[in-house]
């Protein structure tokens, strides 16, 4: 198998050899002779000479060096996106390496094709000019001159939807999720699979439903070919068309009657999987994967180059469904196939990070930038790793690179500036921030600003000071005391932040609890075993997925795959703790309904239904006191696990059978000690988190106060919830024990400025004789 290296070395004595001027650039006239070379076999017309330069010059323009022409990385690009065979090429011309290369079959991308720039099957001219290159391809290429009429008819349907959408204003192009806030990969295959800039089409309208009807014409089309073959390369087309759109629902259906046709073979399973995981539907997207895996491996040579990128995808799928190691195993035995695969090396290294592992995930990201040194995802990757161990220099590094790449990933620009703040270079983070500014208006922005301009009044450096001194201590809890009974604990406070953070990861707070009780009523779940030994409506994992998707429709697929992501690690490694891949659906409902949006009465009475649903009403309108036991244990071990539940059961008592209602559930639902009255803090953070407090600022981070803010009542500082919730106090005012007092909104701090000025105007003024 040829590596990375050595393909690279066989790019640049093919480059060399038709770089007659020695300028570093095939200009026409030598890239002419290089089309001409590496396609003995075919007699090329002038005409269709100049189509396939001026294709080749048009799609590859940034790599054209003016009068010089295509330059070496441009020509190599070519190669990497399956333009044509090194190999095949670099035989065919005679050409030798000075190094031993070992033969073997060529593990170029998806789209390689038998010949190299042109296929040897000669199109015509004006076919190749208007036609991406995937359709020229003999191994994924129209075969059939009607399939040409098909996709020339869809690609007026797709302007015309085009056009319409982008008058009205619907038409949508943004890449505000294409990275998670902790800023992991999770696009599928080499980046040009999926645009960075991803477009969201308008799916509601007249226009949309429009072109649907239009599109099934086009499919009845195709389906009523003169053969099974004719019909499949229609679908295959269509659905290609549509996935380089971005039309990916539409593009799946194609893609699922190609497999109809064609069961057994590898293109359209591997084209549905990728369908499939881009929605969020990794579950099902899994099984298209291993269904390409099985046809490939049974068609032999033909399809083995296609083997590591399948292996690739399938071991992205298992990521986002959790299952880490076995997504490690296929990221790995695809590296073993084709040690050059970069996309599947920052794949691996995203897997690692996922189970902890971040020594070897560090490797991996750097060997994915040793192959592709401009690989965004890998870059951006290491770089929030770096974030995360406190090695700011080397994470403020990684975004520099990004924003090389990409200079407008206002992201990238924002982390290199947060990074530069950690590593005290305060002036430089002050110049990112203005850089980012200019990029986007959006809200943290601004708050960063205001938060490096307090930096410059108080110089402080990591923890500490320009005089060495400490910039922040941390008090023991038993020294933090609160002022009036509003003012919130400070675990208490720390538990509750960590809920909402993960409300705010999977959007459940913006999942009204209704929906809950909906799904209920529609999902009628035979009672079975999950695996805990007792019976329950238990259902496998990939179910649970689909009814996540319509919980949270609302999320693009790049958020609802973080969502997913975090529940499995929060919530579904508990309910299945045994490892069967069932889960208690009713349980994962009363589990869900406390965080979801909604009135809090009515997400506990949503808990006591679902509670309810599990056992088909086995107590009819009451539940048994053991299940509202375990249902509580359940809860504080998700939600609040540093609390411990070791002995909840033997204090409630596991073996009281006593039968609960609706009023009984609550009040064991609201005990602050044994229940899960964190819940009243957590609706306190839910209604407050957008309050500002005019010019405060926390004298610890620096950053403008949001949410509630803790004033001590002695020392007079202020602390936003987070450090508070920490624990940290300003190193001057070291005292035996301080008092806060909470207050939600700036309205509330003047009534109590008000009311200690009308006492102290009181005690102070004479008496009346």
């Amino acid at each position: 198998m040829a590596t990375r290296g050595s393909r690279a070395e066989k790019v640049k004595r093919i480059f060399q050899q038709f770089d007659v001027n020695r300028d570093g650039g095939l200009n026409r006239e030598e890239m002419a002779a290089l089309v001409v070379a590496v396609n003995p076999r075919v007699k090329f017309s002038d005409e269709q000479i100049n189509a396939i330069l001026d294709e080749v010059f048009r799609t590859y323009g940034e790599f054209i060096d003016g009068e010089k022409g295509l330059t070496y990385d441009g020509l190599l690009r070519t190669y990497d996106d399956g333009a044509g065979d090194v190999d095949r090429d670099f035989d065919a011309l005679g050409l030798e390496l000075k190094q031993d290369i070992t033969n073997g079959i060529s593990m170029a991308s998806e789209e390689a094709s038998s010949s190299s720039i042109a296929d040897e099957r000669v199109v015509e001219p004006h076919k190749k000019q208007r036609t991406a290159a995937w359709a020229a391809s003999p191994n994924h290429g129209i075969v059939f001159d009607d399939t040409w009429k098909i996709v020339d008819d869809l690609e007026l349907l797709i302007k015309r939807l085009k056009m319409k959408q982008a008058k009205d204003g619907k038409l949508k192009g943004d890449n505000y999720d294409v990275y998670s806030d902790p800023g992991w990969s999770r696009e599928l295959g080499p980046s040009s699979e999926i645009s960075d800039k991803r477009v969201f089409w308008e799916e509601s309208g007249n226009d949309y439903t429009a072109f649907v009807k239009d599109l099934g014409v086009l499919r009845n089309r195709a389906d009523a070919a003169r053969s099974r073959e004719e019909a499949f390369d229609g679908h295959m087309a269509i659905g290609r068309v549509l996935y380089e759109h971005q039309l990916f629902k539409e593009a799946l259906v194609s893609f699922k009657r190609a497999c109809e046709l064609q069961p057994t073979d590898v293109r359209p399973h591997f084209r549905a999987g990728n369908c499939l995981y881009v929605l969020g539907r990794h579950s099902e997207a899994k099984e298209e994967f291993l269904l390409a895996m099985e046809a490939a491996e049974a068609g032999g040579n033909q399809w083995a180059y296609l083997l590591p990128q399948i292996l690739v995808n399938l071991g992205i799928a298992l990521e986002g469904e959790g299952e880490y190691k076995a997504a490690v195993k296929a990221l790995e035995e695809a590296i073993y196939m084709k040690s050059d695969y970069a996309d599947a090396h920052c794949d691996l290294a995203s897997a690692l990070h996922a189970m902890g592992d971040d020594d070897n995930a560090i490797k991996e990201f750097q060997k994915a930038i040793d192959l592709k040194p401009g690989h965004v995802d890998a870059l951006y990757n290491l770089g929030g790793l770096y974030m995360d161990m406190g090695r700011y220099q080397r994470a403020s590094e990684m975004y520099t690179r990004v924003l090389g790449v990409w200079p407008n990933h206002w992201r990238a620009q924002l982390n290199k500036a947060v990074s530069l703040l950690g590593a005290g270079e305060t002036e430089e983070a002050k110049k990112a921030l203005k850089e980012a500014l200019k990029m986007t208006n959006r809200v943290e922005l601004h708050d960063a600003i205001s938060h490096l301009k307090q930096l410059q009044k108080k110089r402080l450096k990591g923890n500490g000071g320009n005089n060495g001194e400490e910039a922040f201590i941390i008090i023991e809890p038993s020294k933090f005391k609160t002022v009036g009974e509003k003012t919130m604990l400070r675990q208490e406070l720390a538990n509750a932040l960590d809920i909402r953070a993960f409300q705010r990861i999977t959007r459940l707070s913006r999942c009204d609890v209704d929906l809950l009780k909906k799904e209920m009523n529609e999902n009628d779940v035979p009672v079975s075993y999950s695996g805990s030994g007792a019976p329950g409506k238990s259902i496998r994992k990939n179910s649970l997925e689909e009814i996540l998707h319509k919980l949270l429709n609302f999320l693009k697929p790049e958020t609802f795959v973080g969502a997913v992501k975090a529940i499995n690690q929060k919530i579904l490694c508990v309910l299945d703790d045994s490892e069967s891949g069932r889960v208690d659906l009713g349980m994962f409902f009363a589990v869900l309904a406390p965080i979801c949006g909604g009135p809090p009465d009515k997400r506990k009475r949503v808990a006591y239904d679902a509670l309810l649903w599990r056992h088909a009403n086995e107590g009819g309108g009451q539940i048994k006191k053991v299940d509202v036991v375990g249902y509580i244990k359940l809860l504080r071990a998700i939600y609040i696990p540093s609390y411990g539940d070791s002995e909840i059961l033997e204090i409630h008592g596991e073996l009281d059978v006593s039968m609960v209602s609706l009023a009984d559930f609550l009040v064991m639902f609201d005990d602050r000690d044994w229940g899960f009255g964190i819940m009243s803090t957590l609706l306190k953070l839910e209604t407050g988190d957008r309050n500002r407090h005019g010019s405060h600022i926390c004298s610890i981070c620096r950053y403008p106060i949001i949410g509630s803010r803790f004033k001590e009542m002695k020392s007079h500082f202020s602390l936003c919830s987070q450090c508070y919730s920490e624990g940290k106090v300003p190193p001057a005012f070291k005292q035996e024990e301080y008092k806060f007092k909470e207050y939600a909104s700036e309205s509330e701090a003047m009534k109590d400025k008000c009311m200690w000025f009308t006492l102290h105007s009181k005690s102070s003024s004479p008496s009346n004789p």
